[in-house]
């Protein structure tokens, strides 16, 4: 149990165990954080993988030295990550199709196929670049678009913007930001403000649309 409790804990607090990470793995640090970026990206099981705040951390901590780690190296790899994936999630619900959604799924009800098809139709590839930086939709958006069946090479297209922005954005705003002394001396609070910050909108627009019926039926 404690082992569990431990595993669970570096994976929802991966941010502050990364300069440990980077310590006891060193260049398998780079297939570490891949495989954290693929997952949270590429399941909907997994989105509650911290995406934000690890790339920041990673680029404050590169910037800092001593890390080893080379940030064009690892930018190239977790945008390899990203891409790939969406990609799979985007595959997944396009197998699936819409028979996931069931209306006595509390997770995947059946009402937010219709209003997500509708959400796509409107405004089509914006929707898969935006879900980028706001987790649970990054994991959800690709998965939806597969189930509408959003054409490939358009999904393609945006996804690999989506992604090339996200990881470069948030890697290049801890390069940059990380090591300002202002920034060092508060890095927890950074971190915590980066993930409600990120976090809070997804939220605010699942309570607007619970609480707002009206608006709910005009949409569905």
């Amino acid at each position: 149990m404690d082992f569990i409790n431990n595993v669970f804990d570096v994976l929802l607090n991966i941010d502050q165990h990364l300069n440990l990470l980077i310590i006891n793995y060193q260049f398998w640090t780079y297939l570490i954080l891949f495989i954290i970026i693929f997952a949270e990206t590429g399941f909907v099981v997994t989105p509650f993988l911290p995406g934000d705040p690890l790339l920041f951390a990673a680029g404050a901590l590169i910037a800092g030295g001593g890390t080893g780690l080379n940030i064009y190296l690892l930018a190239l790899i977790l945008f390899v990550a990203a891409v790939a994936g969406n990609q799979v999630n985007y595959s997944l619900g396009h197998y699936l199709g819409p028979k996931v959604f069931k209306p006595e799924n509390k997770f995947l009800k059946f009402s937010y196929y219709h209003k997500t098809q509708a959400f796509f139709a409107k405004h089509g590839g914006k929707s898969v670049v935006l879900s980028r930086f706001f987790p649970v939709l990054r994991t959800f958006v690709p998965f939806v678009a597969g189930v509408i069946k959003m054409p490939f090479y358009k999904y393609s297209y945006y996804n690999i913007t989506g992604g090339f922005l996200w990881i470069i954005g948030f890697l290049m705003l801890g390069y940059i930001f990380g090591n300002l002394p202002f920034v060092k001396e508060n890095f927890s609070w950074v971190i915590l403000i980066i993930s409600i910050f990120t976090t809070l909108p997804p939220v605010i627009g699942a309570l607007y649309s619970k609480y707002s019926p009206k608006k709910a039926i005009i949409q569905s």
